[in-house]
């Protein structure tokens, strides 16, 4: 059923994906529309079972479940759906756009931190630091009996 112009959604060269993994729905859209919307089903919704997924390599489906858990279903189903537009076909490219976009925040697996210590210059920065607020609070105390 849907989409018509697109058989493959490419979204990098390692994952694409067959929209013909996609179910797709449609409903009325709520908000402002006058007598359009009660009449027109321009509210699509795409369900994806990414789990079982055969488009998307096993590490990026790790890091986008991680990332996105509340988006998904307690079966491991995405649900996106998109009722910017007042026509069909531009939900469903808005949402095939919305899948793109998750599945590029996870595509490229982030850097490793590497461990660094501080160095001399710097931990002798801090304590002199640690210093002069010890000095400014103490200023800041009434004279004890001692000093008088």
């Amino acid at each position: 059923m849907f989409p018509a112009d697109a058989e493959i959604l490419d979204v990098t060269p390692r994952i694409r994906i067959a929209c013909s993994e996609f179910d797709w729905g449609v409903a009325r859209s709520s908000g402002p529309g006058g007598q359009n919307v009660n009449k027109v089903n321009s509210k699509v919704m795409l369900r994806w079972p990414l789990l079982t997924s055969a488009g998307l390599p096993s590490d990026v489906r790790d890091r986008f479940v991680a990332a996105y858990k509340r988006r998904m279903t307690t079966e491991g189903d995405l649900v996106l759906s998109s009722e910017r537009f007042r026509d069909q076909p531009k939900n469903v490219t808005d949402c095939l756009e919305k899948l793109r976009a998750l599945l590029l925040t996870v595509a490229v697996a982030p850097k490793p931190r590497r461990v660094s210590k501080p160095t001399k210059a710097s931990k002798r920065r801090r304590v002199e630091a640690k210093k002069q607020r010890t000095e400014v609070k103490q200023r800041r105390q009434p004279p004890s009996f001692d000093d008088r």
